[in-house]
């Protein structure tokens, strides 16, 4: 089964390119041969007319009655005449079809046709004959005389030339066909190859995407249907690319989010089961020893107490990190300057028992929507964070300014540079790796996934950098036109 569109389109030129030729040669050449025919006819009757006057008169003049005897007398001198009057072969026959007398043999030679056959009975007939290239018509009909017939003419004309016209003009017609089909096939063949080559092209670039390859592109500079048409397929192409792109995307932020959110629980599970297993085994061994032993007595009980509290802060923590973001409702219009302040003078002394010194530096007015509880928790942990992580004797630097759109909370402190790599995954809860975030005891690796569940709730960002030996934090908040408020 022929299934290409460009050899169906050219089987069909063909096949119409053939039956039109079949049928204009039929009806040219019926028109040819009509025309012809009435041409003959034409000459054959006024053949007929001259030749039965000049009979006529031949007969008067001679006073010939209409005996057939004086026609075969005559006969020789009729054909004389009539060759010269008619330009053509005669022969003069008797009633029963004896040949009298003929100016050419030759041309009346061979057996006598149809048109002789009918002359006999009466009729005139003519027939034509075609024989190598020349084409003769032989014309007979009976001579009658007063209503008695009396012998039979009949003329041989060359028509040679009427039809060898014919032909070539038949050829004429032919040949000039042929070429204007041709050419029509030709312009017909570049028109099609011309719609066609683009559909080959996007057939082949859509057979590229069912097999996966999105990375393809229809190149196809025209202003008709088919350029808007192979644009149009380019942009699909584009359009499904981009949104694979983007169900790729979603698929492995959904992988990393269900790897964190396993390794959250698994880290919550462990951050929960160390205190509880501690808690339990110390009580398991006071109430089996009692009071008996003062010393193991105190120590377990304070041991005991410390994992409560512990455990008591960490499942505040959990609370905090996974309750409702959207209480924008509760927010009010709060100057975080003052806050961030007040956390430093309070942070002071903590900074102090490990040697180190905050330097806070507040610019203007700071005025914000949002939380003072859940603002002044940001600025502890990020405060404490610079006391943990800080070198001994260093200065931690707190710097707090707006811009035409934000406020913007630095802090500063050196210390261990934090790797690239770990910069990443920084905010995660319960990163641990390599210890960063957990060098004081009792750290959960909360404290930053707090502060940034904190800074997304008041629509903020928080980066930290951390080069040649400096670690920063800055915190960008939204900011509002200054007015009087309550702190």
């Amino acid at each position: 089964m022929i299934q290409s569109i460009k050899v169906k389109f050219l089987i069909g030129l063909l096949v119409i390119f053939v039956a039109s030729l079949l049928l204009l040669h039929h009806f040219v050449l019926q028109i040819i041969e009509s025309s012809n025919e009435t041409t003959i006819t034409q000459d054959l009757n006024s053949i007929k007319k001259n030749s039965n006057v000049y009979v006529r008169q031949t007969f008067m003049i001679n006073h010939y009655s209409h005996d057939e005897i004086y026609f075969e007398q005559m006969s020789k001198e009729l054909v004389a005449d009539l060759n010269k009057i008619t330009s053509s072969s005669v022969a003069v026959y008797s009633v029963d079809g004896e040949l009298l007398a003929a100016s050419d043999k030759a041309a009346f030679k061979n057996p006598p046709g149809d048109d002789f056959k009918h002359a006999l009975k009466g009729e005139t007939a003519y027939t034509i004959t075609h024989q190598d290239k020349i084409s003769s018509i032989y014309f007979a009909y009976p001579v009658v005389i007063d209503g008695d017939k009396i012998g039979i003419l009949r003329f041989a004309k060359d028509a040679s030339l009427l039809y060898g016209h014919s032909q070539q003009i038949l050829n004429v017609i032919m040949y000039v066909t042929i070429a204007i089909f041709a050419l029509g096939l030709l312009l017909c063949f570049a028109l099609f190859w011309n719609i066609t080559l683009p559909i080959v092209k996007m057939t082949k670039v859509s057979t590229e995407v069912i097999g996966g390859n999105l990375n393809v592109h229809i190149a196809l500079n025209r202003k008709d249907e088919l350029g808007k048409l192979a644009h149009n397929f380019n942009l699909m192409i584009e359009k499904i690319r981009l949104q694979i792109g983007k169900i790729e995307k979603d698929r492995d932020q959904l992988k990393e989010l269900n790897r964190h959110r396993k390794q959250f629980y698994d880290n919550v599970t462990h951050e929960l089961k160390t205190p509880l297993t501690s808690i339990m085994g110390y009580a398991q061994m006071i109430k089996e020893n009692g009071q008996s032993d003062e010393v193991f007595f105190e120590k377990g009980i304070d041991h005991i107490a410390d994992e409560s509290a512990r455990l008591h802060e960490m499942v505040l923590q959990l609370l905090e990190l996974s309750k409702e973001t959207d209480s924008k409702s509760a927010f009010e219009s709060i100057e975080a300057g003052a806050i961030l302040e007040s956390v430093c003078e309070g942070m002071a002394f903590k900074a102090q028992k490990y040697k180190k010194n905050i330097l806070c530096e507040v610019e203007g007015q700071l005025m914000i929507e949002g939380s003072a509880t859940k603002l002044r928790q940001l600025f502890i942990n990020l405060v404490d964070n610079a006391i943990k992580y800080s070198d001994t004797s260093s200065e931690i630097i707190v710097n707090a300014a707006q811009t035409s759109e934000f406020v913007q909370i630095s802090v500063f402190n050196q210390g261990e540079v934090i790797p690239p790599e770990h910069l990443e995954r920084i905010f995660e809860p319960f990163f641990r790796e390599h210890g960063y975030l957990v060098k004081e005891i009792g750290s959960r690796g909360l404290g930053l996934s707090i502060c940034k569940a904190i800074v997304e709730e008041h629509q903020g960002t928080i980066q930290i950098r951390s080069e040649n030996g400096e670690t920063s934090v800055l915190v960008q908040i939204p900011r509002i036109e200054t007015k009087q408020v309550n702190v």
